[in-house]
Order: C-alpha cells, then sequence, then structure tokens
C-alpha cells in the first residue's frame, strides 16, 4: 500500500518522474493560462467599482495563493525528510523554495500597482502585505540558511526546521483581513452567504489559478531534476545517465 510513498526515497525513481512530468504540466499550464488570459483581459467585463483596474486579480490572486501553496509544499517536504529520513524531501524543498520566494514577489509587485488606484499608495503596512512581505523574507532566510552550512545535510535540517515553524504564518496571511481591521479586499471567490463572483470573471481565475498550480508543478519538476542530479553526483546511476 505504501510503496508509491517509500518509492520517493530513491532518487533515479524521482528523477524519471520529474522527467515524465515536467512536459505534462508545462502543457496544461500554457493552455489554462492562455485561456484565463484572454478571458480574463479581453472578455470579462468590468468591475463596477474598481473598472479594468480589477483585471490584475488575474495575475495577484493565482501569484498570492501559490506563494502560500508553495511554502506549504516547501516545509511539508522538509517535515518527511526529517521525520521518516526521506533525503529526496529536502531536494523537494530546496527546489520549491526559489519558486515560492519568485510568487511572493509577484504577490507583492502586483499587489503594489492594484493598491496605488485603489489606495492611493503603492504600500501600506496593512496585516495582508506585511504578513506577505514576512513570507518572503521566510523563503530568503530558509534558502540562505540552507548554504549556510559546509555540511549539506546539516543545512537540509535547520533550512527544514525553519521552514516548518515558518509554517505559521500561511494561516496568519489567509485569515489576516478577518482578524484585523484590513484596507485589503476580503475573500473572492469563497464567499459564504454572499452573492458569489460573476461566472464570466470567476471561470477565468479559477483558470488561472490552476495554470499557476501547474506552471509550479513543472518548474519544481525541472528544478528537482537539477537538485537530484547535484545531490548525486557521485552516484554510478548518474553518471550513466549523463552518457545517455
Amino acid at each position: 500500500m505504501w510503496t508509491w510513498f517509500y518509492k520517493l526515497a530513491s532518487p533515479p525513481y524521482v528523477y524519471a518522474a520529474a522527467a515524465a512530468l515536467a512536459p505534462w504540466f508545462l502543457g496544461l499550464a500554457a493552455i489554462t493560462v492562455g485561456y484565463g488570459l484572454v478571458d480574463g483581459l479581453v472578455y470579462a467585463p468590468p468591475d463596477y467599482q474598481q473598472g479594468d483596474a480589477f483585471r490584475i486579480i488575474y495575475v495577484h490572486a493565482p501569484s498570492a495563493w501559490l506563494s502560500l501553496f508553495a511554502y506549504t509544499s516547501m516545509a511539508l517536504a522538509g517535515a518527511i525528510a526529517l521525520v521518516w529520513r526521506i533525503k529526496m524531501g529536502h531536494a523537494v524543498a530546496a527546489a520549491s523554495a526559489p519558486i515560492g520566494a519568485s510568487f511572493t514577489v509577484l504577490a507583492l509587485v502586483t499587489g503594489s500597482l492594484w493598491g496605488r488606484p485603489m489606495w492611493g499608495t503603492y504600500w501600506a503596512w496593512d496585516p495582508r502585505l506585511t504578513s506577505e512581505l514576512i513570507l518572503l523574507f521566510l523563503y530568503v532566510g530558509v534558502m540562505s540558511l540552507r548554504s549556510a552550512f559546509e555540511d549539506p545535510s546539516r543545512g537540509d535540517r535547520a533550512a527544514a526546521l525553519l521552514g516548518i515553524v515558518g509554517l505559521v504564518n500561511v494561516p496568519i496571511i489567509h485569515y489576516s483581513v478577518t482578524w484585523w481591521n484590513s484596507l485589503h479586499q476580503g475573500a473572492t471567490v469563497a464567499k459564504l452567504g454572499k452573492p458569489p463572483m460573476p461566472g464570466s470573471m470567476l471561470w477565468p481565475l479559477l483558470s488561472m489559478l490552476l495554470g499557476f498550480m501547474l506552471f509550479y508543478g513543472a518548474v519544481l519538476c525541472m528544478r528537482l531534476r537539477g537538485e537530484v542530479l547535484n545531490r548525486e553526483r557521485q552516484a554510478k546511476w548518474v553518471r550513466e545517465a549523463i552518457k545517455s
């Protein structure tokens, strides 16, 4: 029953699986992101309050979601590596960190661009924005900590522990608009007891969200292959794979 799980401890298996999955993820990401961009930026009607400025949501919201998803994935991969001694978990965490940091930067930049016409400023020390900025610092901390040790295994363990501890920031980001008085817009897609987002706006947003997740999967697989090769460079199977 758990055979598939323990296969993840095998570097050749992980390398081959990542190589097989990456093209599928990338192709599907191109389709879903293409549809979402065209439908969201061209065909979706303007918002009755924000006008065309709302369209930045089609990049901002998926980026913000992926910043949390990638961090959670990184922390869980690190936890698996610590608990079950599956070293490929550290490889997944190391591959995920730069991707999640990039999504976090994109979320902060697009949020600032949206904030200028809506709030009159590019930046406000709003709970959502501040906690998202802390998330970026956590990503940078994890990546820096991993490379700060001469012993790679110690760096992996230290980075995994920081990633797990920093996981507490994820629900803070998500619920910040509910827990504190926030300038940030509240829930858009999942509104209980409130009118849902119109389908003409919702479907391209969901398509962009799916597309960003698939793109994350594709880039993660690509980076993971590099991590595996770097970590297993002395192994016989790596030399054979390079020759072939």
